[in-house]
């Protein structure tokens, strides 16, 4: 069976979004008659009708609307590919997680518009997976992740790492655990998870139980903050939330997270000067921030230490004659 004319489609997809032979024809630069007789065609083709006439118009069968909705994606994907791409090296798009965009970009990102006053910036928050393909306007990425994405390139930006972090009230109503006694507090996070390797690292008994199993980061870490448990804090994360001091740290002792930050783009953008300059921009503002992570921040163990009260011992007579009372 030959292919059917994709000119042909084209038409039947018109009239079915139009409602209207007449509309549907003048955009396509048709007679009715032409493209009645494309319409005609597909259903001799198909042995069945498409379209029932009446007296405002066409409206679709219910084997008509199988039809349009089968072929009406791939259609719009046609269409898409085939509109030029306007490239601006003074307007960036950037697709970014939520959470990055809140805790470490947008904090900063003033003084790079400071810097480039000239280029226009857009940032659009994004969990899912991109497909630059497809979505033609967006110039690069940002994620957290492996380092390797299928046909895009990769540049590293910094790693991140993860600790215990506690809200301070939570500290308050059941005390300070040490690496032995955590177990016993409540975590928040899954068996199996990096909890794990905390455990087997620096040492303690994993729980039987966790308090709470929240599947987000940005979730994890808003209920530690509300006291709901002990989160395995990821630093990018928290530390403008321990910098509120809506969480504490609660150890020195850390390890490197599984994944690290990328900047992320196709294999287009990289002739735009924009990107260019927004790029080297990242990779100093990342130097930054990774010296500043070398060291880590203060946690509730250190101010706890140099807060200590020491209690004056109970006189009895014998102390008192000790001492000369």
């Amino acid at each position: 069976m030959s292919r059917p004319p994709l000119q042909a489609l084209i038409g039947f997809a018109a009239a079915a979004r139009m409602g209207n032979l007449t509309r549907a024809a003048e955009s396509m630069h048709l007679t009715v008659s032409a493209l009645s007789h494309q319409i005609r065609a597909i259903e001799e083709r198909l042995g069945r009708r498409l379209f029932v006439r009446g007296a405002r118009g066409v409206r679709l069968t219910d084997d008509g609307q199988a039809l349009y909705e089968r072929i009406a994606p791939h259609l719009d994907a046609i269409e898409r590919a085939l509109q030029p791409r306007v490239c601006r090296d003074d307007s960036l798009t950037i697709t970014l997680m939520p959470s990055f965009a809140s805790s470490w970009l947008v904090p900063r990102l003033p003084r790079f518009l400071a810097a480039h006053p000239q280029l226009e910036i857009s940032l659009q928050s994004n969990i899912g997976v991109v497909d630059f393909a497809r979505e033609t306007v967006i110039d690069a990425g940002i994620r957290f992740g492996p380092g390797k994405w299928p046909g895009l390139e990769a540049v590293h930006l910094f790693d991140d790492w993860v600790t215990p972090t506690a809200s301070p009230a939570l500290l308050e109503r059941l005390g300070y655990p040490t690496l032995q006694t955590l177990g016993s507090f409540p975590l928040l996070g899954a068996p199996g998870g990096r909890w794990s390797e905390w455990f087997a690292e620096f040492g303690g008994t994993p729980p039987e139980r966790f308090v709470a199993i929240l599947d987000d980061s940005e979730n994890l870490h808003r209920a530690a903050v509300e006291g709901l448990g002990i989160v395995l804090g990821r630093m990018t994360l928290a530390r403008p939330l321990i910098e509120a001091g809506r969480l504490v740290t609660l150890f020195d002792e850390r390890f490197k997270a599984e994944f690290a930050h990328y900047l992320v783009f196709p294999p287009r953008s990289r002739g735009h000067r924009g990107l260019a300059v927004f790029r080297d921009w990242l990779l100093e503002e990342a130097q930054v921030y990774e010296a500043a992570e070398a060291i880590p921040p203060r946690h509730v163990g250190a101010a706890r230490k140099a807060t200590k009260v020491v209690k004056t011992p109970k006189t009895t007579p014998a102390t008192r004659r000790r001492k000369g009372g």
